[in-house]
């Protein structure tokens, strides 16, 4: 990556070491067969420390209404609740290119509705991208947005948004016709002038297929390893989530575990009069 130099004196206290991930890096990663990877996170603290591990995207994703706001399902987050949480990761990074979810309901109604969505995400949060469920149906969209000069990530195969539509978490481009749709879907993006492309939940092969065909990159969520870079759940990842979790997802760490033991030990140290000792006392 080439060094920039901060328009009009802005990023005064940034490193001179650190160089900000672009969209076109991410083109320049598929070219030379090097992976992307790619994180949630709803939050500074979250954020800070993907970015610092050096994880090349952060997407605010509309997950946050299972993980933040305890929903049952995506549908009903709002972009008013997207928005601080947004701009909470974007204060938190130095390096990671942060992308907003564009939450169901909001840009569904026309390109017109998917501009003034993408416009407000990135003049309230300071984001640097944004990302829309569908191929075909959403490629107008896409196209709107990107002449608008925003970078747009599309998101195919199973879109958590139409689960209803879609029958419920069912993988996506099994069979001659549904491989056949996610062909035409992952094109349109490509077309419509997205950077990049998340498939979920789509046979390997099928994945693999889309990646050798599309110039821009695909990022996958339980598309398997030929896609161009990998993005997962940060709570699924880390062991935060409760129940089943999706197939794909690999457990990187037990931090529900950690965090339970500790809350115990706390609470057992206040009950037994051990916490605070005097080693935390103020003097006079």
């Amino acid at each position: 990556m080439a060094d920039e130099i901060a328009p009009y004196g802005s990023n005064t206290n940034a490193d001179p070491a650190l160089k900000r991930v672009r969209t076109r890096h991410f083109q320049q990663a598929k070219e030379n067969g090097i992976k992307i990877t790619g994180l949630t996170s709803y939050e500074c603290l979250s954020a800070s420390v993907f970015d610092d591990a050096g994880i090349d995207f952060l997407l605010v994703g509309d997950s946050a209404g299972n993980t933040v706001f305890g929903y049952d399902t995506t549908i009903p987050v709002t972009v008013d609740e997207l928005i601080p949480l947004t701009a909470a990761v974007v204060r938190a990074v130095n390096r990671a290119l942060v992308i907003a979810d564009m939450p169901f309901g909001s840009y569904e109604n026309g390109p017109d509705q998917a501009l003034s969505t993408a416009i407000r995400f990135m003049k309230e949060t300071g984001c640097h991208a944004v990302k829309c469920e569908g191929g075909v149906r959403s490629s107008k969209q896409i196209k709107r947005i990107v002449r608008a000069g925003i970078p747009v990530m599309g998101h195919v195969g199973f879109t958590p948004q139409s689960e209803h539509g879609l029958g419920g978490h069912i993988i996506q481009g099994r069979g001659d016709d549904g491989a056949e749709q996610l062909l035409a879907d992952a094109h349109a993006v490509e077309d419509a002038g997205a950077f990049a492309v998340v498939l979920e939940m789509v046979p390997s092969e099928v994945a693999g297929q889309v990646t050798r065909e599309l110039t821009i990159p695909t990022i996958s969520v339980g598309a398997g390893p030929q896609c161009d870079g990998q993005l997962m759940v940060w709570t699924d990842w880390a062991g935060f989530t409760s129940g089943r979790i999706p197939r794909f997802v690999k457990q990187y760490a037990d931090l529900a575990g950690t965090l339970k033991q500790a809350a115990l030990s706390y609470r057992e140290e206040v009950e037994a009069g051990i916490y605070p000792g005097p080693e935390h006392e103020y003097g006079a």
